[in-house]
């Protein structure tokens, strides 16, 4: 039986393999991807700009998205809201859809103003560097969202002030042959024909 403890050549760049038995131990650390080193790296320490663990800089990659972030959290707030919001919209339930709507616009605005930027604290999605362009994009989607939303919940609003009388005829009856009586109280266009009880 082969010894486990002895290096063994097809494990080399397996990183859980055991370790050499003359091989001291080493304190984990997190893996950094590899880029080439030219002169301006100042001979690869990795201690300059860019080349800290946690920098979103060129060194260490774009920093993943930060839940305890305010700034990010908005933006995603904004993108959902949105979404959904205009989802009620079309559903047919404006008040609802007005409310996200609302809500997604403000999260979004916040979001990409995020707070204001000083030379010591780049603070809202600036400090990101690459990585506020997913958070910056979310926010965005966002509020165009929001606006189809507040779009689609303002026109419900207008065509039930227009035709309140539609609306209150078709609300108070109470058999189907009621309801398509008030057929007669729209307009003889392809919005009425939208808007009327089919039969």
């Amino acid at each position: 039986m082969p010894d486990r403890r002895q290096p063994d050549p097809s494990t080399d760049d397996n990183p859980f393999a055991a370790p050499p038995e003359d091989r001291p131990d080493q304190p984990w650390q997190p893996r950094q991807p590899q880029r080439p080193q030219g002169p301006q790296d100042g001979g690869g320490s990795g201690s300059g700009p860019g080349g800290g663990p946690g920098d979103p800089g060129e060194g260490g990659g774009p920093a993943r998205w930060d839940p305890m972030d305010p700034v990010q959290r908005r933006a995603r707030y904004a993108l959902l809201s949105g979404m959904w919001g205009f989802f009620f919209g079309i559903f047919g339930i404006p008040s609802v859809g007005l409310l996200l709507g609302a809500l997604a616009m403000y999260w979004g605005i916040s979001a990409l103003r995020g707070r204001p930027a000083t030379d010591a604290d780049p603070g809202g999605l600036s400090a990101l560097g690459p990585a506020a362009r997913p958070q910056r994009a979310a926010a965005v989607s966002g509020l165009v969202t929001a606006t189809l939303a507040l779009m689609l919940a303002a026109g419900s609003y207008a065509l039930q002030l227009a035709y309140k009388d539609f609306y209150v005829c078709r609300d108070d009856a109470l058999t189907r042959t009621a309801e398509l009586k008030c057929n007669t109280l729209l307009p003889d266009n392809t919005l009425g024909k939208i808007l009327r009880v089919q039969r």
